[in-house]
């Protein structure tokens, strides 16, 4: 790639592009605030929870896991909280707390992380894949109905991203087939849908504690909300042997269920609920600093901004810009060399630039092949044979190839300068608008499937040698 302009101009020229050899506009000085942030509050939480050497569901008189559960159900607007270990855990139990049996099918977005759709599989019901909507990159409720079919047992709704779901249309259609909602709310905490918090709208909802999510834990954890207090009972012993935890006796070690060893950790219950005491006060500075920034970003031609409709808020736990090459004066084909170019232009410049699952969940090698348990669950009596086709949901695809997100530098609460040199990194790469486009059309391109397909090869020779 190369610059039109004489040598000696662009030498000689504050603006030029970094990846052409000019200054970075981020200096490199400048770091990301950590993430979670810890204070002496959080440190005196878990050094409480070690001095009570209390540290599973399994010890009697455990305070932290109780105290969490109490408080986040309290927050969300739900009768009831259930601590597991991880968000991937609270999805597989709260699923099999619904009574989702081996062969029953389970509606899942199909860009998302792997996790949406595994947790169906590690109960051996079978995901069915729907596509996205291209502006709010969240399931598409005529689409969602379109794949209801007799086996259908259960919707899994991914706020994506920190945006709600069109939850009133998806669950009506849930009630007219009575199917049951789950509400996959691992990016969205503090969400709020038309007045109510996510994670108080569906059958049962998930959320995630890793300690990238908008509400940490120092390392894993996820949470099962619920009104329904048959729901709530099983996730409690599903989440233990199928054990009934009483929490003020000594263990039975009885097993009524084909339970699992998700049981959460007190540590990272503690951690968290220190976390929680300030967790609405960085979400308002969160969201003020990502609003300020995309006002800056909405004004360049040809960047397409995240979307937040008037009857909800966003969580902003990672924002996805797409590309519309047509505002670049290219043809549609170009979207996803336009895409690669402002990647390489943005992250040369300083800003971390990056994408969010370079394919989409059909293409994920353990669907695509049907791999799963031994082929199973898709070779169970009367289950139909099921082909996964990445070109049956296209926008999917478009936005995977099309769009870049920032992830993670925005979300400390004293991230809002750093966002400000970053909109300025972004107004620098535009002004050379001209420079991009003619690179975008004369580049070797790949699609980000292809890429991750090849890095998959190579990844799955060396673990078979």
């Amino acid at each position: 790639m190369s610059d039109s302009a004489p040598r000696s101009t662009r030498q000689a020229s504050p603006d030029r592009l970094a990846m052409l050899g000019g200054a970075r506009a981020v200096p490199r000085t400048r770091r990301i605030p950590a993430w979670p942030r810890v204070t002496d509050s959080d440190r005196e939480a878990v050094l409480r929870s070690l001095s009570s050497g209390r540290f599973t569901t399994a010890a009697v008189g455990e305070q932290e896991i109780e105290s969490l559960e109490r408080e986040w159900a309290e927050r969300v607007g739900t009768r009831h909280c259930v601590m597991v270990s991880n968000g991937t855990a609270a999805l597989s139990v709260a699923l099999g707390a619904l009574g989702i049996e081996p062969g029953d099918e389970v509606i899942v977005p199909a860009l998302s992380f792997i996790a949406s759709a595994v947790a169906p599989l590690h109960i051996l019901a079978v995901p069915v894949f729907v596509d996205i909507d291209p502006r709010t990159y969240n399931l598409v409720p005529h689409l969602v109905e379109a794949a209801i079919t007799p086996r259908t047992r259960a919707i899994v709704v991914v706020h994506l991203h920190g945006l709600p779901v069109d939850m009133d249309e998806i669950r009506a259609i849930a009630d007219k087939h009575g199917l049951a909602v789950v509400e996959d709310a691992a990016q969205a905490h503090g969400a709020v849908y038309r007045g109510r918090t996510v994670g108080s709208l569906g059958a049962v909802n998930t959320f995630s504690l890793n300690v990238s999510k908008n509400l940490a834990t120092c390392g894993e954890g996820g949470l099962i909300t619920t009104d329904d207090d048959g729901i709530a009972r099983r996730a409690a012993m599903l989440r233990q042997f199928g054990e009934v935890a009483t929490k003020k006796a000594e263990r039975s070690y009885v097993g009524h269920l084909l339970g699992f060893n998700h049981k959460p950790n007190a540590i990272q219950a503690a951690f968290t609920r220190s976390q929680l005491e300030r967790f609405d006060e960085e979400a308002k500075l969160r969201d003020e600093n990502v609003r300020r920034f995309l006002d800056r970003l909405a004004a360049l031609p040809g960047l397409v901004t995240p979307v937040v409709p008037d009857d909800r808020s966003h969580a902003w736990h990672i924002l996805r810009f797409r590309t519309d090459p047509e505002a670049w004066g290219l043809e549609p084909g170009h979207a996803g060399p336009l895409r690669a170019a402002l990647m390489r232009a943005l992250r040369s410049e300083g800003v971390p630039a990056s994408h969010y699952q370079m394919m989409s969940l059909p293409q994920q090698r353990v669907f695509r092949d049907r791999l799963g348990y031994g082929g199973l669950p898709w070779r169970l009596p009367g289950v139909a044979p099921r082909e996964y086709r990445a070109e049956d949901q296209p926008t999917t695809l478009a936005v995977i190839n099309d769009s870049f997100t920032l992830q993670k530098a925005h979300l400390s609460p004293e991230a809002g300068p750093l966002l400000s040199v970053y909109a300025d990194a972004f107004e620098k790469v535009w002004r050379h608008r001209d420079v991009l486009a003619r690179h975008a059309v004369s580049m070797e391109y790949k699609a980000p499937w292809e890429t991750a397909d090849e890095i998959a090869a190579a990844e799955w020779e060396e673990i078979t040698e």
